[in-house]
């Protein structure tokens, strides 16, 4: 594959009272964007929502583990392959393992870890348990990225040769629209409580706020070609599942409290050539309305698509689905758009 291809998504989604991504005071994050306050989701908790869709959806061999545990995890997977191998000399082993391409083993950071590399580490360390070459286990590292890895990058500091840049970016996901903060104020009963004893066993508040988001992520395609050794139709798995769990994954913050079970009201995908396009700019005026702010920031979104034309090539496709008739072809529901999606990419690789 000779030419660039970005895949940019972008969506609309409406969120009923909730607070799902809080901060460290536990109040509902939010961001100052156009002089307003917007209601914000970061772009961690979403990846974490996406990673945990992927997880629930996909083979085990083609994902990874991210964990402060590495040692312990090759270990496992060494007495695995060799039952004959003791605990001790298992965690040893495992331990010399990384300490020859200076990854931490204390517990101390996280390391993300592919399925395939572990399966391969375990192998290789069991063969040249007495003769470790640094280069060959870099090269395990870096080689047969899980479909996780490869989307969402690693990043080592004490061994940056290791690090894995992603082949996607998600931004943080904010209102359409200002947000004002409400308290829920909730007392709970002490079912012991005797007959004639009256009041709360507990009470407190719960902050929460509803919006309209707009969330946006892109994949650079061609990377991810190649990270996953120009293996077409892994590619375009890949590309479905990271559609899918962008579409269909929600943070679960306060979820059993609000319920907040909503899915985009509208999403459109975009195939590219020259660059990834953020659409966000079409929200900097914050959209106001007495009737729902859904439809305007759905007319907002396909303004601000034609608008990025003066400055950026036309997309190669755009494929819609939802609120959002005459930006792009429309798709009935998300399985075909995925169907026709994975079609184009085939043809492009």
């Amino acid at each position: 594959m000779k030419n660039n291809i970005y895949l940019d998504l972008h969506a609309l989604q409406t969120v009923p009272p909730s607070n799902i991504n809080r901060d460290d005071t536990g109040s509902p994050k939010t961001a100052q964007y156009g002089g307003v306050t917007r209601a914000r989701v970061s772009s961690q908790s979403w990846k974490k929502a996406m990673r945990d869709y992927f997880k629930e959806n996909e083979s085990k061999e083609l994902l990874g583990i991210r964990t402060k545990k590495i040692a312990q995890s090759l270990a496992a997977e060494i007495q695995k392959q060799d039952e004959t191998i003791e605990d001790g000399k298992a965690y040893e082993l495992a331990e010399k393992i990384f300490k020859e391409v200076k990854v931490p083993t204390e517990e101390k950071t996280l390391f993300f870890l592919g399925e395939k590399q572990k399966e391969m580490l375990a192998t290789y360390g069991i063969e040249h348990a007495t003769k470790l070459n640094k280069k060959e286990i870099q090269e395990i590292l870096k080689a047969n990225q899980s479909i996780d890895m490869a989307l969402f990058g690693r990043m080592v500091a004490e061994a940056p040769e290791l690090n894995v840049d992603a082949s996607s970016q998600i931004a943080h996901a904010i209102s359409t629209h200002e947000i004002a903060t409400e308290f829920d104020f909730f007392t709970a009963v002490d079912d012991l409580t005797a007959d004639d004893q009256s009041g709360a066993g507990m009470l407190g508040t719960v902050e929460y706020n509803s919006s309209t988001l707009y969330r946006y992520a892109n994949v650079a395609v061609h990377e991810l070609n190649l990270q996953m050794g120009e293996e077409k139709a892994a590619v375009i798995e890949a590309l479905k599942l990271f559609i899918k769990s962008f579409t269909l994954s929600l943070p679960t913050g306060k979820i059993n409290t609000f319920a907040n079970q909503t899915v985009p009201d509208a999403l459109v995908v975009s195939i590219r050539s020259d660059r990834p396009v953020n659409l966000v700019n079409a929200f900097e005026n914050p959209v106001k309305s007495r009737s729902g702010y859904l439809l305007e920031s759905a007319d907002r979104l396909k303004d601000e698509f034609e608008k990025t034309k003066r400055f950026t090539e036309k997309p190669i496709e755009t494929y819609s689905v939802g609120e959002i008739d005459g930006l792009g072809k429309h798709e009935e529901s998300l399985n075909e758009l995925l169907e026709v999606v994975g079609e184009t990419i085939e043809k492009l690789l």
